[in-house]
């Protein structure tokens, strides 16, 4: 019988914020999956290991994942990718993959699961803590209140669509495109708070559109709130 496939979230970056589930899954999981060149120095693992010290002496498979528009290589390292996970479901062991935020949202675990599924693999998801929750917690501030809508963008894809919608937004992945995004939330009028690096020792809150740098990190996330709903 083939192993599992679990996609895992280990949270935003603080490890305080892993849930207990994630957490005993590492635990109790010999292969740990994670997106990357080298294991040890990916993101994900160095969040999880803070919280289970125990990720340190089991088998890691590194997944290299690259951050490419490009169509064809995206194609080639998914394909890479799903055949190093089957290759050890296929010796009965389950494996627990590591990525940030919620497996669900934006995530590179997603390719991965669909194409080990389209092959006969079974596959599970273990909720995390999403990015935007964090963030919108760290400053303080509800996301949404009553009847309001939230609209959850890719900036760096969608960078085109302006924010005119009713509602708050929250603009994920916008590190490289941070200068355009900014113009267009200068137009908005929306009131404008941004964390980079959530829950890290790099963490850098920012309160208005001109704090914010035009070489902020990738993992900087934009909270844009009508002015209406703000206290």
């Amino acid at each position: 019988m083939s192993g599992i496939l679990y996609g895992v979230g280990v949270g935003p970056g603080d490890p305080e914020l892993m849930t207990l589930k994630a957490v005993r899954m590492i635990r109790e999981t010999e292969v740990i999956a994670v997106p990357g060149a080298d294991a040890k120095e990916t993101v994900a693992y160095k969040i999880a290991v803070q919280a289970a010290p125990e990720l340190a002496d089991k088998e890691l498979l590194s997944i290299y994942m690259p951050m490419t528009h490009d169509p064809q290589e995206l194609e080639e390292n998914h394909k890479k990718g799903a055949k190093a996970l089957e290759e050890v479901l296929d010796q009965g062991r389950d494996i627990v993959f590591l990525t940030l935020g919620d497996p669900t949202i934006y995530s590179t675990f997603s390719y991965l699961q669909r194409r080990v599924e389209e092959d006969g693999y079974k596959t599970a998801l273990v909720s995390g803590i999403t990015s935007f929750c964090a963030a919108a917690a760290r400053t303080n501030q509800p996301l949404v209140e009553w009847n309001q809508t939230l609209h959850i963008v890719p900036a760096v894809h969608r960078l085109g669509d302006t924010p005119d919608a009713e509602g708050n937004y929250v603009f994920m992945k916008s590190g490289k495109k941070m200068k355009q995004v900014k113009d267009i939330l200068r137009e908005t009028g929306k009131q404008v708070s941004m964390v980079e690096n959530c829950g890290m020792e790099t963490e850098h809150v920012y309160r208005s559109v001109e704090e914010i740098p035009d070489d902020a990190g990738y993992y900087s996330l934009i909270i844009a709130k009508d002015a209406e709903n703000e206290k």
